[in-house]
């Protein structure tokens, strides 16, 4: 299991590198499935332009621990094999990945819902603060927490 939270620029990890990871795994001769997700930064916002996107959480640790812990309950929960999961904290711009998450299971059903809950919880438990910079001002998002 992979779980990290990284500035922006403090480690280049990719959607490829998280499936060679699970494809590493002891058990992937008893599996089936492996379900991505890549996060990116929307430049278009209702009828704003989004010039950058800024992504911060008061406490990194806490944070961290709160998304592993996370991480455990969902891989419990759908009993999939193995989970890689990297979120980027940091400035952002249109088209960039700010979220990736790869889930590999034996079955796609099972694998395919600990993909959706893990995008979720992921979004609406944790404490982030999303600050979206557009042409028509600062849009500050809380999340979770």
């Amino acid at each position: 299991m992979l779980v990290k939270l990284l500035e922006k620029n403090e480690e280049l990890i990719s959607i490829s590198d998280l499936i060679d990871q699970l494809k590493n795994s002891p058990q992937i001769s008893e599996c089936g499935a492996i379900f991505t997700f890549e996060g990116i930064v929307r430049g278009q916002e209702e009828d704003q332009h989004v010039e950058k996107l800024i992504l911060s959480t008061p406490d990194k640790n806490k944070t961290l621990k709160d998304l592993e812990k996370i991480v455990d309950e969902v891989k419990n929960k759908y009993e999939v094999a193995e989970i890689g999961l990297v979120h980027y904290l940091g400035e952002f711009y249109s088209g960039e990945s700010l979220f990736l998450v790869a889930v590999l299971g034996k079955h796609r059903q099972e694998t395919l819902d600990a993909l959706k809950d893990l995008i979720e919880r992921t979004k609406f438990d944790l404490d982030f603060k999303k600050e979206e910079i557009s042409t028509q001002g600062t849009n500050i998002i809380m999340s979770g927490g």
